[in-house]
């Protein structure tokens, strides 16, 4: 995912954020956006819904609280919540800015969720089998 450009990472997660039961997900691909890279409906059920906002980050390091406070103010009065979602990881601090109390929720999605989530979906993995010899089974056959 590091080698892709960053448009190509906004539309692997347009794609990541479909297959988890988004509906209408677009990439804005605008700058001058505060940061907000796309967004997309989580509908619950067909009485509930959730506009929602996200930003991708491809980052070998850590996303900060700061930059997680301006994605939440470039969502304020736009959505009803969001989400990051790094190659990278996020500080101590950036996780408590993201649940802080009194302020719309931001999931915050680390590249080893991100890995989890394209296993459980099957995005750009082939499943392969694999087995390991187990030494024991054959001691009696040495003998």
């Amino acid at each position: 995912m590091l080698k892709l450009p960053p448009a190509g990472f906004e539309r692997l997660s347009q794609r990541l954020l479909r297959e988890a039961g988004f509906v209408q997900v677009v990439v804005t691909g605008r700058s001058g956006d505060g940061g907000i890279d796309g967004y997309g409906t989580l509908q619950v059920n067909p009485l509930v819904s959730f506009k929602v906002l996200f930003q991708c980050k491809k980052y070998k390091g850590s996303v900060t609280p700061s930059q997680v406070r301006d994605f939440r103010g470039a969502m304020a009065g736009r959505a009803d919540k969001g989400i990051v979602i790094t190659t990278g990881t996020f500080t101590a601090e950036a996780r408590r800015e993201a649940s802080r109390d009194g302020v719309v929720p931001i999931e915050l999605i680390d590249g080893e969720k991100l890995v989890d989530m394209f296993k459980k979906f099957e995005l750009g993995l082939n499943p392969v089998e694999t087995y390991e010899i187990n030494d024991s089974f054959f001691d009696e056959f040495r003998k």
